[in-house]
């Protein structure tokens, strides 16, 4: 079914999809306002107090007061409606909902396409999202992710951004980016699922860690340092865990990578700078007001990083300022005391 959907789509000429989104968070709101351009939306949230909120003021007060959510977009808290009305399924859920939210899915006995846009491992489990997908929905072809780098308020904005599309399938991810694909939101595709995935956790904990250098006042010099070696973790660990070299020089990887590390709108890199200012990690989260999935992520890949016999300092003392109690100070000047070595 979901691959026909898309073909017929392509044959026909008819560019139009009806899109579910599942989440209607920062992202998931801001992926509805963009999608609405071309394509039939419908936002679900389980909140119906939000629902009424945002369907009646048709703007996202938390999250993206500043965008308006236009009458296309359709808002509900009715999920096997949202579902029975899509062509594809876009869950937008932090990743520690995605497991549920694709029960639900099983469970409607929805048979299209679904594509996340989650970035991270899976807190229980260590997991990253597509292997949870194929835990709960088996080993269905029409799935992938979508990452890149891309600010929430920029998309719903309309400014340009350019993301990836990756799926197993090759000619769904192909036919699918080209459907998603607009004037200001070009979508590139991958068959590399686990590269692009990857790069999206580990991009989060780099940020964590840029954060940390800025609000220690270390400058520019010290963040593109610390950028460039973040890139090399990530392709070290990526690597090993399948993943493609081109693929972490690309979008998902250097370009989410760069974005995250150095725009103000980065919630991770937020992260960083409040624990810098000497902010306990539980008052950092509270006060961000929003889920930093690189966080969640740290402790993940250091143990994945481990498993592989990985060098990935940085990790390290990112998950030493979280999680064991070292100052921020502290695994800065523990990392520039690192004995010299050949770059690789």
């Amino acid at each position: 079914m979901a691959r026909s959907v898309i073909s017929r789509s392509v044959r026909s000429g008819v560019s139009e999809l009806k899109i579910a989104i599942l989440g209607a968070g920062a992202w998931g709101s801001a992926l509805a306002v963009a999608l609405a351009e071309k394509h039939r939306v419908t936002l679900w949230a389980r909140d119906s107090a939000l629902v009424s909120a945002i369907a009646s003021e048709r703007r996202y007060a938390r999250y993206l007061p500043e965008v308006a959510v236009p009458d296309r977009v359709a808002v509900t808290a009715e999920l096997e409606g949202a579902l029975a009305q899509g062509d594809l399924v876009l869950v937008a859920t932090p990743t520690v909902g995605l497991r549920q939210v694709l029960e639900k899915i099983r469970a409607a006995k929805f048979a299209g396409p679904v594509v996340w846009v989650c970035k991270g491992f899976e807190q229980a489990s260590g997991k990253l999202p597509h292997q949870v997908a194929a835990e709960v929905l088996g080993a269905r072809a029409a799935c992938g992710a979508l990452s890149g780098p891309s600010f929430a308020l920029e998309v719903a904005r309309g400014l340009p951004t350019a993301l990836t599309l990756a799926a197993r399938d090759a000619e769904f991810a192909r036919r699918l980016a080209r459907e998603l694909h607009q004037p200001t939101l070009r979508v590139y595709y991958s068959t590399d699922v686990a590269g692009v995935e990857i790069s999206g956790a580990v991009k989060n904990v780099m940020a964590i860690a840029a954060g940390i250098s800025d609000g220690l006042g270390m400058g520019l010099n010290a963040r593109a340092a610390l950028i460039t070696r973040g890139l090399a973790e990530l392709a070290r660990l990526g690597t090993a865990l399948g993943g493609r070299a081109e693929t972490f020089m690309g979008l998902a990887g250097a370009g989410d990578l760069i974005l995250t590390c150095t725009g103000e709108l980065s919630r991770n890199r937020r992260v960083g700078l409040l624990l810098a200012q000497g902010e306990p990690l539980a008052a950092t989260l509270e006060k961000l007001g929003h889920v930093a999935e690189g966080v969640f992520s740290a402790r993940a890949i250091e143990s994945l990083a481990a498993e592989k016999n990985i060098d990935m300092p940085i990790t390290r003392a990112v998950c030493g300022v979280l999680f064991r109690g070292a100052s921020p100070r502290e695994a800065a000047k523990a990392l520039l005391a690192r004995d010299p070595r050949e770059e690789n």
